[in-house]
């Protein structure tokens, strides 16, 4: 659970960009779009794979 102790003085608006703050980094909206659809191993390997290609294309392409 996420707990944001709101300090005395500080406005709700404050309080609640860093609650957003510590719920992106907990990565649970990441998680769950992940799990919403099955993704078989062979096409999860085939993505890496192209997705590590394209990256080593850009780093020479820098170069």
């Amino acid at each position: 659970m996420i707990v944001v102790q709101v300090k005395e003085g500080e406005n709700i608006e404050r309080a609640l960009r860093r609650f957003k703050r510590k719920y992106e980094r907990t990565g649970i909206v990441k998680e769950l779009r992940k799990r919403k659809a099955f993704i078989k191993p062979s096409v999860q390997k085939r993505k890496d794979k192209q997705h590590a290609v394209y990256v080593q294309q850009l780093q020479e392409n820098e170069d």
